[in-house]
């Protein structure tokens, strides 16, 4: 049986795809019949019958014969042997030849591609040629328009054009042969050709037409605004050398002669035609003409900040002379009081060499104003420097003059400050003796002690002459700090005392009950019996925390309420 079953299966599975196989290629030569009618149902001739509109002539004949023949022979000879491998290959599948019907239909697919691909090709050239007519004749009259135009704006604004009249006229005139040529390409059916005429000719009208638009704007810039600004800024110049501004270092006359010879020759290249570099250069006149005013106008700036601040400078220049050799006689009377810095001692002198120095300075810079030989410009610089030299050893000075005048006022604020502290101290002390403790520790008595050998010092060194008062403000910041230090610890020493007691008397209600809290507290009294506050608050609150958490906080509660 199973010699039998196995070679019937085999046959099965062959027969079956067998017959799928001549499905597929059945639908395949379907298809490919399909795409071959659709491809003969195309309008060919009738779209080529559009052209016959045209003038048949020339190119366009050319094309219109080149298209008919090619689609005659896709019509007639390629579909047909379409048609007739059709027929092989439907032949080939019923004989189960699919190889050979593959191979039949590949190339039938290659016939309808390139029939395909001539159709198009055909229905691409046509639209462009029908395309090109279309927007030749519309361009083409557009064109001619503008031309028209501009002639007659030529005509009516010559003298708006100057030097280019001629060169433009011969320019417009340019455009005749090529209108010229477009006609005879257009009679002659050449309406490709003609499309390239038109596309130069509406580049050449878009330049001709910014010719027309930028020439008179260039040519009223040359004759008309810049020659204007520059009389004006002759006339300027000329005003302000009578108002004994000194603009010698510009330049500027020169300056002018160059930029008139400039708008000469730029006169001859706009009579070429060469708008783009004038354009260029005129705005470079522009920006120059605009840094002429600038340079103006910081010149009479310059002649403000002269005359507001030269008198002003002078002024103060007049005063130091005399305020720092007053400074330095004055040095010489405090130092029997008080004991100066050597650093600050010459300060006064220093600033007394400076001054003599800026001097023979200033002194130069008004003989050169004098001379007026200089421009207001160079004058603001140096003046500027000169009043901040001369700021900086004013400011020197009066720094230097406020701290020998302070000195007293230090040496009163220092005494003030002494006895406040001693008053501290004192009633550190007395606070101290006067609470209900059982003594002062020793380390705080030793604390006390430093205090007092603190503000004993400072008295001492107010006592010197002459007096140091560096020295002095070191010593009482640090008698500052240490009795600062000693007062807040016995304030907090007094309090831990007095908190010490009202948690032993608070935790004598459990001592019967609790005898652990009972001989913590004999601790916590024993400790506070030794001046041991600190440890003993320790010890009490350990105790009483222990049967009643809490009662700490309410104890320090109870005793703020009293207070």
């Amino acid at each position: 049986m199973i010699y039998i079953i196995i070679p019937l299966v085999i046959i099965i599975v062959l027969t079956v795809m067998a017959f799928l196989s001549r499905r597929k290629h059945i639908q395949e030569i379907s298809e490919m019949e399909q795409e071959k009618l659709q491809i003969q149902s195309e309008p060919i001739f009738e779209e080529m019958t559009k052209v016959k509109q045209l003038n048949m002539t020339g190119e366009t004949e050319e094309m219109f014969e080149r298209w008919r023949n090619t689609w005659t022979e896709v019509v007639d000879d390629r579909l047909h042997n379409v048609d007739l491998l059709l027929l092989d290959a439907e032949g080939q599948v019923d004989r189960f030849r699919f190889k050979k019907a593959t191979e039949t239909e590949k190339q039938i697919r290659e016939i309808l591609n390139e029939c395909e691909k001539e159709m198009r090709t055909i229905l691409q050239e046509l639209n462009e040629l029908i395309g090109s007519e279309e927007r030749n004749r519309f361009e083409i009259e557009t064109v001619k328009e503008h031309h028209r135009a501009a002639r007659k704006k030529i005509l009516a604004h010559q003298y708006a054009f100057g030097p280019a009249v001629e060169p433009l006229e011969k320019e417009w005139e340019s455009f005749n042969p090529r209108f010229e040529e477009y006609d005879a390409l257009i009679e002659n059916g050449n309406y490709l050709q003609a499309r390239e005429i038109v596309i130069v000719l509406g580049a050449k009208e878009e330049r001709f037409s910014f010719l027309l638009d930028e020439i008179p704007t260039l040519l009223n810039e040359l004759q008309t605004k810049i020659p204007a600004a520059l009389r004006e800024m002759r006339k300027g110049i000329i005003e302000m050398e009578g108002q004994e501004y000194y603009l010698g270092h510009l330049k500027m006359p020169s300056r002018f002669d160059k930029i008139e010879q400039q708008i000469a020759d730029l006169r001859q290249l706009l009579a070429r035609l060469d708008v783009e570099e004038v354009a260029v250069e005129v705005n470079e006149i522009h920006d120059e003409i605009e840094s002429f005013y600038d340079v103006l106008e910081e010149e009479v700036s310059s002649r403000h900040y002269v005359d507001e601040h030269l008198d002003q400078m002078l002024d103060l220049f007049e005063e130091l002379q005399y305020a720092i050799p007053d400074t330095i006689e004055e040095v010489k009377f405090v130092q029997q009081s008080y004991r100066l810095n050597e650093n600050e001692v010459i300060i006064p002198q220093m600033a007394l060499q400076k001054l003599n120095a800026l001097a023979k300075r200033i002194e130069i810079f008004i003989e050169r104003q004098d001379a007026k030989n200089l421009a207001y410009s160079a004058q603001q610089i140096e003046l500027q420097e000169l009043v901040e030299e001369l700021d900086a050893i004013s400011e020197a000075h009066s720094k230097f003059s406020n701290r020998i005048k302070n000195l007293r006022i230090d040496e009163n604020l220092v005494r003030s400050r002494i006895v406040t502290l001693a008053q501290q101290l004192q009633i550190a002390d007395r606070n101290l003796h006067r609470a209900n403790i059982p003594g002062i520790p020793d380390d705080m008595n030793v604390q006390l002690e430093e205090a007092d050998e603190q503000i004993f010092i400072v008295k001492q060194s107010l006592e010197e002459v002459p007096l140091n008062m560096a020295l002095v403000e070191s010593y009482v910041q640090k008698a500052d700090a240490v009795v600062t230090d000693v007062c807040a610890k016995a304030e907090d020493m007094i309090e831990n005392a007095l908190l010490v007691e009202r948690i032993i008397q608070y935790g004598n209600r459990y001592r019967a009950s609790h005898p652990e809290v009972h001989n913590k507290l004999l601790k916590a009294e024993e400790s506070f019996m030794q001046c041991r506050y600190l440890r003993a608050l320790e010890e009490a609150g350990t105790a009483v925390e222990e049967v009643e958490p809490g009662a700490l906080k309410k104890i320090q509660g109870m005793i703020q309420v009293k207070a």
